[in-house]
């Protein structure tokens, strides 16, 4: 049986959709955290179990009788994320599954000045040690993140942030492609794959630009000090650590930490992976 956790999540619901496609809905099931969110899966025949990363006993139930288990990375960050990917891998290993996943990150980085890359790599060294068969899928930076970055800058005209660097891309869609191709298709994804990325690396101001070739109207990349940011995100009620964690990010982008653009995803999906500019059209133009 196939597990997929965070199947309620943006990325989770896109991996089972596809594998509904490819795999008996019998021979698959979902660790949610909220069981009555999954309710359509479970309609379609799907096992549907709670599980929840800080509850071992939970995760065990949820578990039991997988042959591989996707963990989906969770939407947190520090000691208490890496605990918890650890507490699925644990478990998984006691279900007796004979291969992990984990949706990890092509950033993934002891060093990297974006603190969800130093868990993403601790995850993966916990991988590494633990004996059992892996793969970690080292996602393209998603998507969405740069459409959420654009969402200020189409009202008021002006894209505002920090001095950045190029960053791949990458659309949840074909992400999702790779993570069923990996689940279902051993032998095309082993160990730490290379950057699951799209096929070009675009900083903030080649997204201004394809936003503004697609409003009809201009949008003007502004660079502000890192400060001058944090300051303006604060006022705005965005909590300090969660301010400072956002300018991590635009830190490592500088330092290129997600500018590697590789062709494995399109090997893999057997076509070209969505582009920036595809995606910005599609958003744009509802």
């Amino acid at each position: 049986m196939i597990i997929v956790t965070g199947a309620n999540g943006h990325l989770g619901r896109a991996i089972m959709e596809r594998l509904l496609q490819r795999v008996p809905a019998a021979r698959l099931g979902v660790s949610v955290r909220d069981p009555e969110q999954a309710s359509a899966l479970a309609e379609r025949g799907v096992r549907v179990r709670r599980g929840a990363f800080d509850d071992a006993a939970s995760l065990r139930h949820a578990f039991d009788g997988a042959s591989h288990v996707l963990i989906v990375s969770i939407n947190s960050t520090g000691e208490a994320a890496v605990r918890q990917h650890e507490a699925a891998l644990e478990a998984a290993r006691a279900a007796g599954a004979r291969r992990v996943l984990y949706t990890s990150h092509m950033g993934s980085n002891p060093a990297s000045r974006f603190e969800p890359m130093r868990d993403h790599a601790a995850t993966e060294a916990s991988l590494q040690r633990s004996g059992v068969a892996f793969t970690s899928l080292r996602n393209g930076f998603y998507a969405a993140s740069a459409l959420m970055l654009l969402e200020r800058a189409l009202e008021t005209g002006k894209l505002v942030a920090p001095e950045d660097g190029p960053v791949s891309w990458t659309e949840h869609a074909d992400l999702a492609d790779a993570a069923v191709i990996a689940l279902t298709d051993e032998a095309r994804l082993d160990g730490v794959t290379p950057p699951l990325t799209a096929s070009a690396a675009l900083d903030l101001g080649d997204i201004a630009a394809i936003a503004s070739e697609l409003v009809g109207r201009s949008i003007t990349r502004v660079t502000v000090s890192d400060r001058a940011f944090r300051e303006d995100m604060v006022s705005h009620g965005v909590p300090e650590q969660r301010a400072d964690l956002f300018l991590g990010m635009f830190a490592a982008s500088r330092e290129r930490e997600f500018a590697a653009v590789d062709p494995t995803l399109e090997r893999l999906l057997g076509r070209a992976p969505m582009s920036m500019r595809h995606y910005l059209t599609a958003r744009l133009s509802r």
